[in-house]
């Protein structure tokens, strides 16, 4: 696993914009910008509840690439840690460096366009359109409903 690029504007939104700088009265410095959102993007995996250990996430915004650390049980979960990682406004690439326990093959991944739906992306990767749950499975917690998946998402794609 290499490093994975992004789209920067799309994902979700868990730091920048008004917020950053209400926050304090003097400007804060690039190193304190990226210190916060770093945690913000550590605190977004941790929510996810993929069973990591010694999680550490760094993040650079003036090349808006996260550099996360640490072990996870899977590679399944070291998987969805990456899309946690790039699937974040302002991303625009994750290099995962995480050792997994208990290796298994890689996934494929797929960038979502305009019109793409979880069935239209089952029957590219599978030949059969009603296989959307593996999908919608493999990317859960991210995914709460197979209906909302976005233009510029990635999403991983299961063997």
């Amino acid at each position: 696993m290499g490093l994975f690029s992004f789209i920067k504007d799309a994902g979700e939104k868990l730091f920048g914009g008004k917020e950053a700088h209400a926050a304090t009265v003097a400007a804060p410095s690039p190193d304190e910008l990226n210190a916060k959102a770093a945690k913000a993007i550590e605190t977004y995996i941790t929510a996810q509840n993929l069973g990591v250990s010694a999680l550490q996430v760094a993040y650079d915004g003036a090349q808006g690439k996260v550099t996360v650390q640490g072990t996870a049980p899977t590679q399944s979960a070291k998987e969805k840690i990456t899309l946690c990682c790039g699937n974040v406004a302002s991303v625009t690439s994750v290099e995962n460096l995480m050792s997994v326990t208990n290796p298994e093959p890689e996934a494929q991944y797929h960038d979502v366009v305009s019109g793409d739906t979880l069935s239209a992306i089952a029957k590219k990767y599978y030949g059969d359109a009603n296989k959307y749950p593996k999908i919608f499975e493999a990317n859960k917690p991210m995914l709460s409903n197979p209906d909302k998946i976005y233009p510029g998402q990635k999403l991983r794609i299961p063997a």
